[in-house]
C-alpha cells in the first residue's frame, strides 16, 4: 500500500496520505439539521494526521431537502454545529471539506417546509427512493413527487444560495467545499439532456446545459479562491432516473472546462457505484470512469467506487486518480488509514445502521488495538 500513504498536494489541501473519507449521508442531525455531538464525535474519530474527510451531503437551503435528519448549512446554529464538528477534526491534524447539496427535483416536500421540488424542467425522477422518518421513528421510501421548472430569477437566486452556503462552510471552519454534481441532484439535472429540456440560456446546447454547475462552481470560488473548492460528478450513474443522450461527451466536455477553475480536485464516481449505492446493473452500456475523463481533466481526481484497500492502491499505480475515497468502510473501521498501512483486519460494517438512528452503527466501532 505504498502509493496510498505517499504525500500530496490538492490545490491549498496538504496531505500526508491519499486515503479520503468518502461523504456519506448518515441522518443523524439534530432538530434543525444541526450538526450535534454525536456528529461531532463521529467525525472526530475518522480524522487522522494529515488526512481528509468529505463531510456528507449538506443542504444549502430548507426548501430543498431529501433525507430526514440530514444537516444544513443555511442557518447560525448549523454552522455553530459544524464549528464544532470541524474544531474536533482540526485537533486530530486532519482536513475537511463541506459538500454543498441541492437534490433539486429529488426534494421531498414533507422535508422541505412543503415546498413543491424545484428543477430545470418539469420532468419527475420515475423512481422511489426518498427517505421520509414516520411517526414512530422508522424511515420510508417515496416516491419521488413533480417538480416544478425553474424560471431564470430563480436560477440565479440558486447559485447565490450556493454562495451564501460557501461563506458559511468558511465561517464554519472548513478547509474547502465540494460542489454535489453527482447522484441526479440539482447540478447534474441541469447538465444531462435527459432532464433538461429547457431551450433558453439553461438548456439545449451542451455548453448551456453545463452552465449553472460551472457558474456556481465560479461562485464557490470568488468566495474561497482557487483551490479550496471541488466538484463531485458521477458520470455513469442513473440514480434519480438520469440519463444522457451521450455521457461521454458531456463529461469529456465538462471536465475540460472544469481546468481553468482552479479546483483542488475533482472527485468522480466509478462506475460500480450508483447514487448512495451500488447495483449490479443499471449503467450506461459505456460507463465514463477517471481513465477516460484523465485525458481531458489535469488537475487531482479523487476516485470513489466500493473500493478495497487493494483496488485502490492498484487504481493510484495505474495513474488513473490520486486519491481513493472511501466510504462504507469507514462507517465500521475509525481509523482506517493506520489499518491499512499497518495490514491490520477491517471491521464488516453494518448496512442496517447506515442511515439514521443514534450511536449504534455509528460511533461504537472501536479503533484496532493489538
Amino acid at each position: 500500500m505504498n502509493t496510498l500513504f505517499t504525500p500530496i498536494t490538492a490545490g491549498k489541501l496538504r496531505l500526508q496520505h491519499r486515503v479520503v473519507m468518502a461523504p456519506a449521508t448518515r441522518m443523524r442531525s439534530e432538530t434543525g439539521g444541526v450538526p450535534g455531538e454525536l456528529m461531532v464525535e463521529y467525525y472526530r474519530q475518522r480524522a487522522s494526521e494529515g488526512g481528509l474527510l468529505i463531510a456528507e451531503a449538506t443542504a444549502i437551503s430548507p426548501y430543498a431537502n431529501a433525507y430526514a435528519d440530514a444537516p444544513g448549512i443555511f442557518t447560525h446554529e448549523q454552522q455553530a454545529g459544524w464549528k464544532r464538528v470541524v474544531d474536533a477534526v482540526h485537533g486530530r491534524g486532519g482536513q475537511i471539506v463541506l459538500q454543498l447539496w441541492h437534490p433539486g427535483r429529488q426534494s421531498l416536500p414533507e422535508l422541505s417546509d412543503g415546498h413543491q421540488p424545484v428543477a430545470p424542467s418539469a420532468l419527475t425522477a420515475r423512481e422511489t427512493y426518498g427517505v421520509s422518518k414516520n411517526s414512530d421513528g422508522s424511515y420510508e421510501g417515496k416516491l419521488f413527487p413533480e417538480p416544478r421548472e425553474l424560471d431564470e430569477q430563480e436560477i440565479a437566486s440558486l447559485i447565490e444560495e450556493f454562495r451564501q452556503a460557501a461563506m458559511r462552510a468558511k465561517a464554519a471552519g472548513f478547509d474547502g467545499v465540494e460542489l454535489h454534481a453527482a447522484n441526479g441532484y440539482l447540478p447534474e439535472q441541469f447538465l444531462l439532456d435527459g432532464s433538461n429540456r429547457r431551450q433558453d440560456d439553461w438548456g439545449g446546447s451542451l455548453p448551456k446545459r453545463a452552465r449553472f454547475l460551472l457558474q456556481t462552481v465560479t461562485a464557490l470560488t470568488d468566495v474561497w479562491g482557487a483551490g479550496r473548492v471541488a466538484v463531485r460528478i458521477s458520470p455513469s450513474g442513473i440514480y434519480g432516473d438520469m440519463y444522457d443522450s451521450d455521457p461521454a461527451a458531456t463529461f469529456s466536455y465538462l471536465v475540460e472546462k472544469l481546468n481553468d477553475a482552479g479546483l483542488a480536485y475533482l472527485h468522480i464516481i466509478e462506475p460500480r457505484i450508483v447514487g448512495p449505492d451500488d447495483r449490479e446493473s443499471g449503467y450506461y452500456a459505456e460507463p465514463v470512469a477517471s481513465r477516460q475523463l484523465r485525458e481531458f481533466y489535469h488537475g487531482i481526481i479523487i476516485a470513489a467506487g466500493g473500493f478495497t484497500p487493494g483496488a485502490g492502491e492498484a487504481m493510484l499505480a495505474a495513474g488513473d486518480a490520486d486519491l481513493i475515497a472511501f466510504g462504507r468502510l469507514f462507517t465500521s473501521n475509525p481509523d482506517l488509514p493506520e489499518r491499512i498501512q499497518q495490514g491490520y483486519p477491517l471491521a464488516q460494517y453494518q448496512r442496517e445502521t447506515f442511515f439514521g438512528g443514534d450511536a449504534r452503527g455509528y460511533t461504537d466501532f472501536p479503533a484496532y488495538t493489538l
